[in-house]
């Protein structure tokens, strides 16, 4: 079956039928071959966006620059030079410059190309994803593989896959404020629309791109892609030009500053070049102006916005290399920044193992053996092993089973291997069963007719079971927080009987509540009620009232070994962590001890607590306590706020559908890539694949040199540029003092055009790149995070900027004067000679600029070789620089002459006063007590 839709309404057809229709099972699903065969068949189950770009356009964008304009217009003024002068031999100026523009414009597209290739596979790693029925398994799918015939799987926190027509629903609502503009959650019903309806009230429906925020259903897929509702609106879902970030702008503006100082640079510089030697023929003319406009294009580093861009798209996959999935470029400014990081306790600063260790009934308690998935391990009580068919072992499994009916989670092996889907409690409740071997007794026996999901306000989940050995009369199972259940029963179970609950069994069991979570245990209760009907009854609150309470267990999760550590890695680094959860509040203050976060007998604040104070008293317990216990979304979302309005950048995790809030006002809210759900990762920027508290922090540590690597490959950038325009603009101002202009009344410049576009070509690209992915020198963790408010390129850059610029201006005009007769300097070298070994003074100042540009105040020799790429970069620029000087046909091109190995030398000791000066000014900031940068 293709991947459109129905020829017929399907909200109006017996859901049996359209599933008929659909040639599929809604028992078993497709097979997965069928599957296989539709998604060859149908395409992928996307939205189609707006049309590719094709390459060459890509390739002919590149040449849609201002600063190309001035170099054709460089071409067309060295070209009519060369006609006017008659023509004759080649033009070479105009050939260089056409060669160093069309490799500009492949270098450009290179670097395009990567940065996007880097995207696609970012946004591969964080694909949604989609549960389905195939071959009569759930199984989590790539939700573009799902395919017309699917029998979707629904619960809370999941977004629905395509457009579906409802099999069964249980309490099921789902929000369709992004199709069709209601806020309101939308309660479905599975049953069959009497007449044709509006889109929002097509009851028995769902719609791809919406979510689920409550309850449980089955639906079969009706359409994919293109076929579904979303599809066809799809021209107004086209992606928008997502707003540059404050780097994104600092660095325009910085470019546009500089675009306009080196143009009036330019025109300064030719305007001395009239001034001091005057015009005596067509050839000055062109030669100043070829000057100008060389200069003005290379002295803005026009690729700054492409080398920002692949340097983070880099860093970003290198981020996805140690499980942190971060779904824009920009977000990358931000993690660097983080200064709290509030993460929730289960699963992420645990093993999230859940395993049950003790079971509570008031007829005693049972310790259970083992740990993890795999269902292995003993029950024993005062220390022997529970004997079967006794009461205690008749009550232990009468909770353990209902804590397994109550239930959605499964539980299979697969080649060796225990494999869990659904949440980790509901599943410790399964391996705990089978370790008791209670678990054939209740599949054979109960069978669901009905469920009230768990919601994170209720803290309880209540399903509804036909009882084979009652006839079928059904009995109502509730699983949830002690508390909460006690509320709602009226009678305890003790052996074999229930017994009215009164006020000392009630004490009892919240002594036994308070004892567990002493231990860092999460404690769940289990209750039950049994009906003398077989229709189900209405799901509503009425079923949890007048329950039986049936005990509860102890649930332990160990706190993970590399949490401890990253902690205190976090505390090093001044990022503050808070930890929020919905557990008992000694959990989790035991736990938070255990692991560092805070001091030794901390207490935690209540949910209850923080709802009873005002807006002051609730920033004021914010910036004091560090954790918070049996919280709802709300106060998740208010702690944020809280924290942001004290000006701090707040990194949050979450993972259930009511977290999606508090994700999306943080400044980086984190999603678990295993238990988090769709709509989940939706609002989140970043997604843990392995749910691991240290991959926040190596996130954060990753975030921090990503973007100190953007601040080297800046300050060589700019420092560089601004050498070659201060050569040019001092070498015509003092031309007469270094033995330039030599008495001579034509224009004799210190370095011609096409030397400066070269420079240009030859040391903007890779070295800057190579900076772009250099490894940690510094320790970036040992300082306090870094404001957003901070500027990228501060005065202390700027200055370093001027330095480094002045120095190799110096360097160079010097070797010049070294090399030319007269100036301060007597030298005894031709013009194209001392020109040459200026050039190359240049070239090579920018190359240890490199390694002095690592660090604004470490030592260049400090892990001098430990980023290979930025020596592989340095040696190819060396290379092609030597072709320059010393190939034939390329001397002719450039107005080269080959130098001596004494003059390479001198060329080389001069260029190298860039790297002392540069440790010179470090040694003073450091003495000065200047922090890292």
């Amino acid at each position: 079956m293709a991947s459109g839709s129905l020829d017929f309404d399907p909200s109006v057809v017996d859901a049996r039928t359209v599933a008929e229709s659909m040639g599929t099972d809604p028992e078993r699903g497709l097979t997965g071959g069928e599957a296989a065969r539709r998604l060859a068949s149908g395409g992928p189950n996307e939205i189609t966006s707006t049309r590719p770009v094709p390459k060459w356009r890509k390739f002919v964008e590149q040449f849609r620059d201002p600063l190309i304009y001035l170099l054709f217009a460089a071409i067309v003024i060295s070209l009519a030079a060369w006609l006017i002068e008659g023509g004759e031999g080649w033009p070479f100026d105009a050939i260089v410059i056409t060669v160093i523009v069309v490799l500009n414009a492949i270098l450009g597209y290179w670097q395009q190309a990567k940065a996007e290739h880097a995207v696609e596979a970012l946004q591969r790693m964080s694909a949604s994803t989609a549960t389905v029925l195939r071959d009569g398994a759930q199984s989590r799918v790539p939700t573009r593989e799902v395919v017309p015939g699917d029998i979707l799987v629904l619960g809370e926190g999941d977004t629905v896959a395509a457009d579906a027509r409802l099999l069964s629903a249980a309490t099921l609502k789902v929000s369709e404020a992004s199709l069709t503009g209601e806020s309101e959650a939308v309660l479905k019903d599975a049953h069959t629309l009497p007449e044709p309806a509006a889109l929002g009230d097509r009851l028995d429906m769902v719609f791809n791109g919406t979510a689920v925020t409550q309850g449980v259903g089955r639906a079969v897929v009706t359409a994919t892609g293109m076929a579904t509702q979303m599809g066809q609106i799809a021209d107004l879902l086209h992606a928008t030009r997502e707003d540059p970030t404050p780097l994104q702008r600092e660095i325009a503006r910085v470019g546009r500053m500089l675009g306009i100082a080196v143009i009036v640079i330019a025109v300064v510089v030719m305007a001395t070049i009239f001034l001091f030697f005057g015009v005596n023929s067509i050839d000055d003319v062109v030669t100043a102006l070829l000057l100008g406009v060389s200069l003005a294009v290379a002295a803005v580093p026009e690729g700054l916005p492409t080398v920002l861009s692949v340097v983070l798209a880099l860093g970003v996959q290198r981020m996805a290399l140690h499980n942190a999935i971060v779904k824009k470029l920009s977000s990358v400014e931000t993690l660097g920044s983080a200064s709290v990081v509030c993460s929730d306790k289960t699963g992420t600063l645990t093993k999230g193992e859940m395993t049950i260790g003790r079971v509570v009934t008031a007829s005693g308690e049972v310790m259970v053996t083992g740990a993890g998935y795999r269902p292995e391990g003993r029950m024993t009580h005062d220390g022997a092993p529970l004997e079967e068919g006794g009461v205690l072992w008749s009550q232990t499994a009468f909770v353990l089973v209902g804590g397994s009916l109550a239930n959605n989670a499964t539980l299979r092996e697969e080649d060796g291997e225990w494999l869990v889907q659904g949440d980790p409690t509901e599943a410790a409740f399964l391996v705990a069963e089978a370790k008791l071997g209670a678990s054939d007794r209740r599949t054979s026996r109960f069978r669901r007719v009905g469920e009230i999901p768990f919601t994170s306000e209720r803290r309880m989940m209540t399903s509804v079971e036909a009882d084979a050995e009652r006839a079928g009369k059904l009995a109502v199972v509730a699983k949830g927080a002690p508390d909460v259940l006690l509320r709602r029963c009226t009678h305890v179970r003790v052996g074999d009987a229930a017994e009215p609950l009164d006020d000392t069994w009630r004490a009892r069991i919240l002594d036994d509540v308070e004892r567990l979570s002493g231990e860092a245990f999460r404690t769940l209760g289990v209750a039950y009620r049994r009906l003398e009907v077989t229709e189900p009854p209405e799901l509503d609150d009425s079923l949890e009232e007048n329950l039986v309470y049936a005990g509860m267990v102890g649930i332990i999760d160990p706190p993970r070994p590399e949490a401890a550590v990253a902690i205190a890695e976090a505390h090093r680094a001044g990022v503050r962590v808070i930890m929020i959860t919905g557990d008992h509040p000694r959990t989790a203050a035991r736990i938070a001890e255990d692991l560092g976060i805070v001091e030794h007998e901390a207490v935690a604040v209540s949910g209850a607590e923080l709802d009873r104070l005002d807006e002051e008293g609730f920033r004021e317990i914010v910036r004091r306590r560090s954790v918070y216990a049996r919280v709802t979304p709300h106060d998740k979302l208010r702690i944020v706020d809280a924290l942001q309005d004290d000006h701090r950048v707040v990194a949050m995790t979450g993972d259930g559908v009511n977290d999606a809030p508090a994700l999306k006002s943080a400044d980086i809210g984190i999603a678990m890539g295993r238990t988090g759900t769709e709509v989940t990762k939706e609002a989140a920027k970043m997604i843990l694949a392995d749910d691991n508290f240290a991959t926040i922090v190596q996130a954060i540590r990753e975030g921090r040199q990503i973007f100190l690597n953007i601040k080297k490959f800046l300050r060589y950038l700019l420092s560089s540029n601004m050498g070659e325009v201060l050569t040019v603009f001092l070498g015509v101002v003092l031309a007469g003092v270094i033995g330039l202009s030599h008495g001579e009344d034509t224009i004799v410049l210190p370095l011609l055009a096409t030397q400066i576009l070269w420079i240009n070509l030859l040391t903007d690209s890779a070295p800057a790149l190579a900076m772009g992915v250099d490894s940690e020198i510094e320790d970036v963790m040992n300082r306090p995070p870094r404001s957003l408010r901070d500027r990228v390129i501060d005065h202390r850059m700027w200055a370093g900027v001027i330095v480094i610029g002045l120095v190799m201006a110096v360097a160079t005009l010097a070797t010049i004067d070294l090399f030319l007769p007269g100036g301060l300097i007597e030298g005894s070298q031709s013009l194209d000679n001392a020109r040459t070994a200026g050039f190359t003074v240049l070239v090579l100042a920018q190359l240890f600029n490199a390694l002095n540009a690592r660090s604004e105040t470490g030592s260049a020799f400090h892990r001098l070789f430990a980023n290979p790429w930025l020596w592989g970069a340095i040696g190819l620029s060396l290379l092609l620089q030597i072709a320059v000087v010393h190939v034939p046909f390329l001397n002719t091109a450039f107005t080269t002459s080959p130098l001596s190995f004494g003059q390479w030398l001198v060329c080389v000791a001069m260029a190298s006063a860039v790297l002392w000066a540069g440790e010179l000014r470090k040694l003073i900031l450091r003495r000065a007590g200047a922090q890292p940068g």
